[in-house]
């Protein structure tokens, strides 16, 4: 089977400093991979390079089993790949919802009327049918970061690249969130300071650590918490 996505001894450099310094892994079909490392350790960096939207020094970057070197390489292979980015803000630029979920399948050639067939069928397989009409900015934390992650869905993706998809998203959402990602067919690569989320979801986890790649272990604790919480008296 031919890996989703290799990445061979990717350098990367930002303002004279090596970001990232020969990180190599591979994605085959229906993995789920965390990357898990301290703030600052190149992870975003990392995702983006996956993407070509931050250009490797040297290294090399396979997508489908094709080399990707130039933008005209990575533009082709990007329909297949979403990339949730860290800061729903950065990714949500429609109006109203149902238009921001339209908008990938609009771009890869759907017609208006299909584009929001197929928003509207995403936005209801995620629970999410009530806020179709809403303003895209005035939603909660919770409900923008399930949006973003419908507007990815709606393109029909091979692979989701996810960063902090955990990032001020309330229980309630968390749970739309995880389900959604649960369900997704194909592969995908995870970012995320959330344990118990990478514990769930991921099948396998790396450690990017001095901008290289080293296999890390999930474990997933039982435990038991305590929350202070306060009822409201029924009197």
């Amino acid at each position: 089977m031919i890996p989703i996505l290799t990445l061979s001894d990717l350098c990367v450099s930002r303002a004279g400093a090596e970001v990232l310094s020969g990180a190599s892994l591979t994605l085959t079909a229906r993995e789920r991979l965390a990357i898990v490392g301290p703030n600052g350790a190149g992870k975003t960096t990392l995702l983006r390079a996956i993407l070509g939207l931050e250009r490797a020094t040297s290294g090399k970057i396979r997508l489908f089993g094709q080399d990707c070197a130039s933008e005209r390489d990575f533009r082709a292979q990007r329909p297949r790949i979403g990339f949730l980015f860290q800061d729903s803000d950065d990714q949500l630029f429609c109006p109203t919802v149902v238009e921001d979920v339209a908008f990938g399948p609009l771009n890869i050639g759907l017609t208006p009327a299909e584009a929001e067939a197929r928003a509207r069928e995403t936005l209801a397989d995620l629970g999410l049918s009530a806020l179709a009409e809403r303003v895209t900015h005035r939603l909660s934390g919770g409900e923008k970061r399930l949006v973003c992650l419908a507007g990815l869905l709606a393109m029909r993706p091979e692979v989701l690249l996810l960063d902090e998809p955990t990032n001020g998203v309330d229980a309630a959402n968390g749970a739309r969130l995880r389900a959604a990602l649960s369900a997704f067919p194909g592969a995908m690569i995870l970012v995320s300071h959330d344990d118990a989320f990478v514990a769930e979801l991921a099948s396998r986890a790396m450690l990017l650590q001095g901008g290289r790649l080293v296999p890390a272990e999930i474990h997933a604790h039982p435990h038991l918490h305590a929350h202070p919480h306060i009822h409201p008296h029924h009197g």
